[in-house]
């Protein structure tokens, strides 16, 4: 099942064409595209004997982000061995997890404000959770996943890296549009293999990032493992899995993104999301807290 929020209602989608769910159900099921996810096994077993031949167009213009208000979203930093050593660091024992706050969400074509500094990208599969997961097996992670999307973790390093350690990477990763999804949710059965996805970013036509998930170092039923051993993860939460190499940031020289740029970000069974940026007239938050005056 493929599913999309079109103009901020829940669709599904097959052959180009989406159906309104609330329509389709008779109203058993909200359009509102967050609240099925409390649903999710209910819904998809309607889904499978519904009757889906009546819909529209998709228009890519009023594609939303197909989970608009994740209660949680977890990052995944260094989980693909080539991006491990072009960042200069070691394998890692255990998955390295920071957030990206949910304001920070996106759609699949958005205009997103460029906060000055030094904005890169970092193209990433998102697995979204259907079904509260705790202290759940690896061998049963897949069970708790809705479905896959594709998903960008765009960052302003400047305020990243900045500060001691463990520095400021939840906030410099979530400049407002810095977690954009989409442009669908797919489920897992919709992959001839929902571990080896290939996904790829293009900056401005120029390649910068193509890999497989099969290369990741945890792989996502390991993910949610690791992760419901700390705290439940419920229905509609992300989790971004990591990026591969690629980025712009270790390249010599740098390769940013500008505000003349188009950031297109592509998953394989999902499909692409096209961003441009815009500039803003406001400073940078390191540069406002610079020119502060301020007591500890």
């Amino acid at each position: 099942m493929r599913v999309a929020n079109q103009a901020g209602r829940l669709q599904v989608v097959a052959d180009g064409v989406a159906v309104d769910v609330e329509t389709a159900s008779g109203g058993r099921f909200s359009a509102e595209p967050q609240q099925i996810f409390d649903r999710w096994d209910e819904f998809t077993a309607w889904s499978r004997t519904a009757d889906l031949a009546d819909g529209v167009p998709v228009d890519e213009s009023k594609l939303g982000a197909p989970v608009p208000r994740p209660g949680q979203i977890f990052a995944v930093g260094v989980n693909y061995a080539d991006h491990v050593e072009e960042s200069g660091l070691t394998l890692p024992d255990a998955p390295f997890v920071f957030t990206k706050f949910p304001a920070s969400i996106a759609g699949p074509y958005d205009t997103i404000e460029h906060p000055g500094g030094s904005v890169d990208f970092e193209v990433e599969l998102v697995a979204v959770i259907g079904k509260e997961a705790r202290n759940v097996p690896a061998s049963q992670g897949w069970d708790h996943v809705a479905g896959l999307t594709l998903g960008q973790d765009l960052s302003e390093r400047d305020l990243q890296l900045s500060g001691p350690p463990p520095q400021q990477f939840n906030l410099g990763k979530s400049f407002a549009g810095f977690a954009p999804i989409g442009p669908l949710l797919v489920t897992p059965d919709e992959f001839g293999d929902p571990d080896d996805i290939e996904i790829s970013t293009v900056l401005s036509g120029e390649l910068m990032q193509k890999s497989r998930t099969r290369h990741l170092i945890f792989p996502i039923p390991v993910l949610v493992s690791y992760l419901s051993s700390i705290l439940p993860l419920c229905p509609g939460d992300l989790i971004f899995t990591g990026t591969p190499s690629g980025i712009g940031f270790t390249r010599d020289p740098k390769r940013l993104i500008g505000v003349d740029d188009e950031l297109v970000s592509r998953a394989e069974g999902i499909g692409e999301m096209r961003h441009r940026f815009a500039a803003t007239d406001r400073p940078h938050p390191l540069t406002t807290l610079s020119r502060s005056t301020h007591n500890v």
